[in-house]
């Protein structure tokens, strides 16, 4: 079964509290780097998958998009994409992303913000966003970096008595599969895969590799969020870039 964490009410009031502070790693990390490598979409049409609350569904119709289709798993995130950043070129669909049946329709760009590492059949996702996309057109998308899923459990940093960060602990890396941890909620499902699964995928179905991306913070992030500066010593997360081959 799918796991659907979002439509609890829990872990949603919690998780939109983080998000509207605006202070947050994706703020400071993650969406400056994906941002930074997303192609020019004046005129393109752009399948946004794991869309969330569609803040970045909106961005792209900002910067040029001509027709943007959001998918997310969650009731509550498409509820509020559509309540705070619906726009007459965005479309909604409600279902997730690995059960998106859209025919006769094929896009310029997919693009995924952090949705990915909650997908446990990685191969056929991929599959299926070569069929969606035009020849020549790319796919972005950043995850959880291997580095941070690979150790089971829920305690990675090793630390002294007085909570000072000795170093990372990296272990498990090439046991792929179903992780849990606890954010906001008990036992959190994501999937963990090596770096060498997540790139050789898309070469075997019909990529090729544009950018790699382990982004670090801006300089506003680590004065707002000093505890970023621990990013130097491991990445939060990884932006792969990448293009169908010509049919």
């Amino acid at each position: 079964m799918k796991q659907n964490v979002y439509d609890n009410s829990t872990f949603f009031k919690a998780y939109t509290n983080l998000r509207e502070s605006g202070i947050t790693y994706n703020d400071f990390i993650e969406q400056p780097a994906i941002k930074s490598i997303v192609p020019n979409m004046k005129g393109k049409s752009v399948l946004d998958l794991g869309c969330g609350d569609g803040h970045f569904s909106k961005y792209c119709i900002e910067n040029g998009a001509k027709k943007v289709i959001g998918i997310d798993i969650s009731t509550n995130m498409i509820e509020r994409a559509k309540k705070i950043n619906g726009d007459k070129h965005i479309e909604y669909i409600c279902v997730p992303m690995e059960d998106l049946k859209l025919t006769n329709q094929q896009f310029d760009l997919v693009i995924s913000s952090l949705s990915i590492h909650y997908v446990e059949d990685y191969s056929a996702l991929i599959r299926n966003i070569n069929r969606l996309l035009k020849s020549n057109g790319e796919f972005i998308f950043s995850t959880e970096h291997p580095i941070v899923t690979a150790r089971k459990g829920t305690s990675h940093w090793i630390s002294t008595e007085e909570n000072n960060k000795l170093h990372w602990a990296l272990d498990n890396y090439h046991e792929e599969g179903k992780r849990e941890h606890d954010w906001f909620v008990d036992g959190v499902v994501i999937y963990h895969r090596t770096i060498s699964t997540l790139i050789n995928t898309l070469i075997e179905n019909g990529f090729v590799l544009d950018k790699i991306v382990e982004p670090q913070p801006t300089p506003v992030g680590l004065e707002k969020m000093p505890k970023l500066i621990h990013e130097k010593r491991r990445p939060s997360f990884i932006i792969i870039k990448s293009k169908k081959l010509n049919e």
